[in-house]
């Protein structure tokens, strides 16, 4: 995963509410122009919506399948209307709505004892059971390495203490960025 600038991440940002946007009007994706080089590589990524201080969707891929910027859109538009948690986010929502977007670097598999609260994000699985957290869900709980360790267990349905009992534990990093205004007046709904 390589950093992104300031400029790229902008331009996923503004592309991810663009997303949302002209699909809840148009029931499809915008064409895009073909972004710079770094937003065309195959990257994970999560998009996370809040309204205020609340979770209103969130959705990603762990896995490099797709260009970054695929990746971005993508989720963004699930996060919007296929999270299974909250019904799908209305048109006269999207204004209201902040997005952040997580990019993920890839996961390897790691030791209990090396997580590092605020720097990792966790994948934890037993047979097709998963559960991910991301790095910033640890430091906004105020969770420490092994109730970070034990949400992640309960995320995937397993028992809380499945990572000391054969559930593989896999941890990945992520760039973290929003949108700086939270006012946005300037994005058209249209």
């Amino acid at each position: 995963m390589l950093p992104l600038t300031k400029a790229d991440q902008q331009t996923l940002l503004r592309m991810a509410r663009e997303a949302i946007v002209k699909y809840l009007h148009r029931n499809r994706l915008p064409e895009v122009q073909e972004p710079v080089e770094a937003l065309r590589q195959p990257c994970g990524a999560f998009v996370t919506l809040r309204k205020g201080k609340r979770l209103r969707g969130c959705i990603g891929y762990v896995e490099a399948v797709k260009p970054l910027y695929t990746t971005v859109r993508e989720c963004a538009v699930a996060a919007a209307l296929h999270d299974p948690r909250f019904p799908p986010v209305a048109p006269q929502e999207v204004l209201e709505l902040s997005l952040e977007i997580s990019v993920l670097s890839p996961l390897a598999e790691i030791a209990p004892e090396k997580i590092e609260v605020g720097r990792h994000g966790l994948l934890i699985s037993r047979g097709a059971q998963r559960g991910l957290l991301l790095p910033q869900v640890a430091v906004e709980w105020h969770w420490n390495r092994e109730q970070f360790l034990e949400e992640t267990c309960l995320k995937a349905g397993l028992p809380s203490d499945a990572w000391r009992h054969g559930a593989t534990i896999q941890a990945f990093t992520a760039q973290v960025f929003e949108e700086p205004d939270p006012a946005r007046s300037s994005h058209s709904a249209g």
